[in-house]
């Protein structure tokens, strides 16, 4: 019996996502929970599971593609299921209430994970281009004739692995994505690094197109420049005493373990000055005409990921001692640019870091995190002639960047949080005592 399977709602007011990759082929027997297909929405990337036992009929939308929920993107064969097999809306149900409950690391799930069997391609031979005589005929679908055609990729080229040796859509997009990273010109000497998108003839160019993290990013960023009246104030601090306390942190027992660096004291400094100066931690409802005070500090870390900057979030981070917080941070990072980050983690930030730093720079002027009332950018650490203790001498020198809505914060308020940050992080002791 044929069963399609429908994108389910992700929650969080998302209404569409791409699909990226297809993790089974025409042809292959899946098993419940095996991943089928991985897809790419505004908050995250994600692996989708098999609601069903069956084999894989056609696969109803190709890579790249965005789709709406509710949109069927897969067809399976079901055996063994009579005439009250559950319908496809059914399975979408099922999906979507999954999806809500599941809290991110699989997204939807039908069962414990690892039940089942990993789809594989089927084993059976198939006749492949490149044994095709001359003037045979190629056996594809009008849609896969038109990808391939979007792609730029010959059909006679393409080894065909669905049945009966017809040419499906992954194959399709496996050889473009094969023949754009040979095709790529570049400098002398230099190795192919882009794979992916539309190559033209020439192969000088390559146009990806602008998908959902990415286009969501965009989308938020400008929506938060012209919407929320930025203000942005700079402070230059000597953070010797923090780069001491970090290398003595690495040695110590307790952070033996953990990975230990400034950007851990300069989360447990912000976090400090919200609590002094609470109003900063705050967003504005342009609904309501409210402004929403937050009794808890969500802290975001803005992650740079191959799929574009993304901002997970480490929740109720307030509560957090240190060597939680950089346990968290650790694992937040690592998700983020693996592209494992759930939609729970990407909700409800209250303030974020963006730690500029790490790539060799001074400061910037952060744009806020949609939503939110203040970020703050943490620029690199670098000896420089500094005045100490009333002489000139070698110091650990970082400027610190705070942008923040001046709708809702004053500049008062942001300059005396940056301040305090600034503060803490030339007496990290003070972050300890409190």
């Amino acid at each position: 019996m044929r069963r399609e399977f429908l994108l389910p709602d992700p929650g969080e007011g998302l209404t569409e996502a791409t699909i990226t990759a297809w993790r089974v082929a025409v042809g292959d027997e899946i098993a419940t929970n095996d991943p089928i297909v991985e897809i790419e929405t505004a908050k995250s990337a994600v692996e989708l599971p098999s609601p069903f036992d069956g084999r894989v009929l056609e696969l109803l939308v190709a890579e790249g593609s965005e789709v709406a929920v509710g949109t069927p993107i897969l067809a399976v064969d079901v055996a063994g299921e009579g005439a009250d097999a559950a319908r496809p809306d059914d399975v979408s149900s099922a999906a979507e209430a999954s999806w809500e409950d599941e809290g991110g690391a699989m997204l939807v799930g039908y069962g414990a994970k690892g039940a089942g069997h990993r789809a594989t391609r089927s084993a059976a031979p198939q006749p492949s281009a490149a044994a095709k005589p001359a003037g045979s005929r190629v056996l594809a679908k009008p849609p896969v004739r038109k990808l391939a055609k979007d792609l730029g990729v010959d059909l006679t080229t393409v080894e065909a692995t669905g049945p009966g040796g017809i040419i499906t859509r992954e194959d399709v997009t496996l050889a473009a994505s094969e023949q754009e990273a040979e095709t790529l010109a570049s400098y002398p000497g230099d190795e192919p690094w882009l794979v992916g998108g539309r190559v033209d003839r020439e192969g000088r160019e390559t146009r990806v197109p602008v998908r959902s993290v990415r286009r969501r990013t965009a989308e938020a960023m400008v929506a938060s420049a012209f919407t929320a009246p930025h203000v942005t104030v700079f402070q230059t601090v000597d953070v010797t005493n923090t780069m001491r306390l970090v290398a003595d942190l690495r040695a110590s027992r307790e952070f033996k373990d953990l990975r230990v660096t400034p950007l851990v004291m300069v989360m447990k400094a912000l976090i400090m000055a919200v609590r002094e100066h609470p109003q900063i931690n705050a967003s504005w409802d342009e609904d309501a005409q409210e402004i929403v005070y937050k009794h808890y500090v969500n802290l975001g870390i803005a992650a740079s990921t191959p799929r574009g900057l993304v901002v997970p979030n480490i929740k109720d981070a307030h509560r957090m001692t240190l060597p939680e917080l950089a346990e968290q941070l650790t694992s937040l990072t690592a998700r983020a640019r693996a592209g494992e980050t759930s939609l729970a983690e990407m909700s409800q930030g209250t303030i974020t870091i963006t730690n500029v730093g790490v790539f060799g720079i001074d400061t910037g002027t952060p744009i806020l995190n949609p939503g939110e009332a203040a970020i703050l950018a943490f620029g690199a650490v670098k000896k420089q002639p500094w005045v100490h203790d009333g002489e000139i001498a070698i110091r650990d020198v970082a400027t610190l960047a705070l942008s923040f809505d001046h709708r809702l914060v004053d500049g008062e308020l942001g300059s005396r949080v940056l301040a305090e940050v600034a503060a803490l992080l030339q007496n990290p002791a003070r972050a300890f005592i409190r």
